[in-house]
């Protein structure tokens, strides 16, 4: 698919079922039918910037701010890894607070439980990146959320997108699988921009895509907005599975968020990854990127059986290894 086409398909939408019929079959022939379950770890909500549509912006004053200490974090860890978790995200604000030793006392520690560990921290320098690495990190998640570089800096004020496409050569250039992504309706995103992000996660190689629609956080510039549509957001994964055939596609939690069968339904249209959220409560419901998202039932193990019944209920299997991209 070339720009003109992935756009001609994206304005008609009389053919969505055989687009997401076609990306399943792409998948089961290409990664097969199991999914890949992450525990994701959020342990800070603290963030320098200032994104327009997120509820971290450190610009929101009546977020409930927290920071979880490292032996917590591990401990949350082992607690993941001891029901059968693979592989641990660790995911945060932009938080300067812990520096790289830290990080990389915590990716050792994890490491030592015989696991893959993913970071989505944020931006770091090169030197940075290449700590994690020696110390064992596996993948890194830096979502571009959008290639139109108009709309990138006002989404994004104080920041550049040059050095968020340079973070992301500097983590494919270290060795890392990269997962990068976007959001599917922000305010003045056209067509044209979102076949464009496709485009970039082929170009990039990316080994991990994360798609999700765009949901207006009350406490942000963008509370007024409408919320992007989840048909265009599936649809968007969609040709990006049909596009990178072996890449690994996470069925977002914003998709259940915006339709109650969200993720399963990803599932069925090209998507091969869940990242349940094995935060515990008293600092999960803080974490409020956008609202709902706390509203999903990812309590360690009853979230665990919950995930893995409706996975069986679509003739599919939970994968037993790391998930590693197949190539």
């Amino acid at each position: 698919m070339n720009k003109q086409q992935i756009i001609d398909i994206l304005n008609d939408n009389s053919k969505n079922q055989e687009i997401f019929a076609l990306a399943d079959k792409v998948r089961h022939e290409n990664v097969g039918d199991s999914v890949h379950l992450r525990g994701l770890i959020e342990f800070s909500d603290i963030c320098r910037c200032d994104c327009l549509y997120c509820g971290l912006r450190c610009s929101n004053k009546t977020a409930d701010r927290y920071r979880i200490n490292k032996d917590e974090i591990v401990s949350i860890a082992r607690n993941a890894v001891s029901i059968g978790y693979k592989t641990i995200v660790l995911q945060s604000g932009e938080d300067l607070f812990y520096n790289t030793d830290t990080i990389c006392e915590i990716i050792r520690k994890i490491k030592s439980m015989d696991v893959a560990v993913t970071l989505s921290i944020g931006e770091k320098t090169y030197d940075e990146y290449k700590a994690y690495k020696v110390v064992g990190a596996d993948r890194y998640l830096l979502r571009i959320e959008t290639t139109d570089v108009n709309l990138y800096k006002t989404m994004h004020p104080n920041v550049s997108f040059e050095n968020r496409i340079k973070c992301l050569e500097n983590l494919k250039s270290l060795g890392y699988e990269v997962g990068t992504g976007c959001l599917v309706g922000l305010p003045n995103q056209t067509v044209d921009s979102l076949a464009d992000d496709i485009l970039f996660f082929k170009a990039l190689d990316a080994d991990m895509v994360g798609i999700g629609p765009f949901i207006p956080h009350k406490q942000t510039p963008l509370k007024d907005s409408v919320s992007g549509s989840f048909d265009l957001a599936l649809k968007v994964m969609a040709l990006t599975r049909i596009k990178m055939p072996n890449i690994n596609i996470p069925a977002t939690t914003a998709m259940e968020v915006i339709n109650p069968n969200g993720r399963i339904i990803a599932l069925q249209s090209g998507a091969n990854v869940v990242m349940p959220n094995v935060t515990p409560e008293i600092y999960r419901t803080k974490y409020e990127i956008y609202p709902g998202k706390n509203n999903i039932c990812d309590e360690l193990e009853q979230a665990r059986l919950e995930i893995e019944n409706k996975i069986k209920s679509i003739k599919r299997a939970v994968s037993q290894d790391y998930g590693n991209r197949r190539k």
